[in-house]
C-alpha cells in the first residue's frame, strides 16, 4: 500500500519536541526520515526528563518512525557527506539557534547549490527577520512572550506554565503543513 509521502526523504536536524513533531508526522506520512544528530551527545531531548542511562520517553515518543545518523559538520568529512545526503533529500528540516548551518558553512544558499528543489524549512522562536531574529527561544519564552502565561494561574499569582506545550507542537504542526504546501 503506498502512503502520502512514499519516495519523500526528509532529513531531520531538529531537538528538543517542535521539529521532531513536525518530522515525525512526515514519517507517519510515509517520509523517510532521518534524523541527524551530532556524534558527541546528539539531541538534547535524549536527556532530558531521562530516568535512567537510556534514551529519555520525551525523545522516543517524539522520534518514532525514523532513521538515525551521526555525522560531524565541523569536519571536511561530515560537511562533504551531509551534501551528499542533502543532495539526495527533499527536505531538511531545522531548528539550531540562528545562523548556526550558515557559521557551518552549509546555510540555505550553500545547499540550494546541491539541491535547487529542497525545501529548506526552519524554525525560529523569533523569525529570521526583526528586533529578536537573533534571540534563542524555547516553550516558556514563547507563552511568556505570547501572554499564554499571564492568563493562567491563580489570580494575584506568578505567570504560569501552561501543559501541555502547546507552542512547540502547534509550531511543529504549522512547519508539517507548509513543508506539504511546498512538496504540494
Amino acid at each position: 500500500m503506498s502512503t502520502a509521502l512514499d519516495g519523500i526523504r526528509v532529513i531531520d536536524m531538529t531537538h528538543n519536541q517542535a521539529g521532531p513533531a513536525c518530522a515525525q508526522i512526515l514519517g507517519f506520512l510515509g517520509a523517510d526520515v532521518i534524523k541527524l544528530e551530532e556524534p558527541k551527545a546528539g539531541d538534547v531531548a535524549r536527556r532530558n526528563m531521562a530516568d535512567s542511562d537510556d534514551d529519555s520517553l520525551f525523545f522516543l515518543i517524539l522520534n518514532a518512525n525514523k532513521r538515525s545518523l551521526t555525522l560531524d559538520l565541523k569536519s571536511d568529512e561530515g560537511k562533504a557527506l551531509f551534501k551528499k545526503l542533502v543532495a539526495e533529500s527533499d527536505v531538511l528540516t531545522e531548528n539550531f539557534s540562528p545562523g548556526a548551518l550558515a557559521r557551518l558553512g552549509l546555510g540555505y544558499d550553500v545547499l540550494k547549490e546541491n539541491n535547487p528543489g529542497l525545501i529548506y524549512a526552519t524554525i525560529k522562536g523569533f523569525g529570521t527577520y526583526g528586533p529578536y531574529a537573533d534571540f534563542k527561544s524555547f516553550e516558556p519564552i514563547a507563552q511568556a512572550m505570547g501572554g499564554a502565561m499571564a492568563v493562567t494561574g491563580v489570580p494575584d499569582g506568578p505567570p504560569t506554565y501552561v501543559w501541555p506545550s502547546i507552542g512547540d507542537s502547534g509550531t511543529g504542526m504549522h512547519l508539517a503543513i507548509g513543508i506539504l504546501a511546498a512538496l504540494q
